[in-house]
């Protein structure tokens, strides 16, 4: 198989740690990035021993400058091929308070939009120069659904899928394509939070692999699990006051 270069943000725990694992293989190098040092380098050594040339590196991607200058140094060193945002942050409003708390509703609007927003429009810059690439931004389901008891959440994966649509729009012709990966209930630390049902519930391993096989085509956009396209196709149809009285009931 070619030689790789794949940068996977959020690589410390959740579909950035499977997705990094399924990508390991003699021939990839992989750059992990995360804020949780001992759990990057937890999954860096299981990368390395798949055969995957690793370069771990822990840090806070709301740091945007130290972000944009990796990012710069790292393509620099050589070309990445495939750049998959998936660092994400989730937030439920507490029952007794009226909305987010404000440096909460800061940090998940950094890290769900800001930040791949701002590593997106340096990779595609890099990869149009050269004519070829990939960008995934993963984002939520949440993104199609007005949820009262995340605003932020929501608004910031709704933020990031049209983003992602219009990104797409633009690299099309140069050559690069835009991926919008977009999970139901995916059994991570995030979703293990939640004190409600999780339908549907695949495994952060077994949607990795989803991931992969699916982006090798090169879509513009990936649903999981499957039966989350017709929720989101019947949920589309419903006037939106309806929707917003079921969701709020919820």
């Amino acid at each position: 198989m070619p030689e790789t270069k794949i940068l996977i943000t959020g690589a410390s725990s959740g579909i950035g740690a499977a997705l990094a694992r399924s990508y390991a293989r003699p021939g990839a190098t992989l750059v992990l990035w995360g804020r949780d040092a001992p759990r990057l380098e937890a999954v860096a050594v299981e990368c390395r021993r798949r055969g995957a040339a690793v370069m771990a590196d822990p840090f806070d991607l709301r740091d945007m400058a130290a972000m944009a200058q990796r990012l710069a140094k790292c393509d620099a060193e050589g070309a990445i091929d495939l750049a998959i945002f998936c660092a994400g942050l989730g937030g439920i409003v507490p029952p007794d308070q009226f909305a987010q708390a404000p440096q909460l509703a800061q940090a998940m609007a950094e890290v769900n939009f800001t930040s791949p927003v701002v590593g997106a429009g340096i990779m595609s810059g890099a990869m149009a120069g050269r004519g070829r690439g990939q960008i995934v931004l993963v984002g939520s389901i949440a993104e199609s659904f007005p949820l009262p008891m995340s605003p932020v959440y929501a608004g910031s994966k709704a933020g990031l899928a049209m983003f992602a649509e219009a990104l797409a729009g633009r690299m099309t012709p140069h050559g690069v394509a835009v991926t919008l990966v977009s999970p139901g209930y995916i059994d991570t630390p995030m979703s293990q939070q939640l004190n409600k049902p999780r339908p549907f519930l695949l495994s952060a391993d077994r949607a990795a692999e989803i991931i992969k096989r699916k982006l090798a085509r090169r879509p513009l956009r990936i649903v999981l699990p499957w039966q989350f396209i017709w929720i989101r196709a019947l949920a589309m149809l419903l006037p939106r006051p309806l929707l917003r009285r079921i969701l709020r009931s919820a």
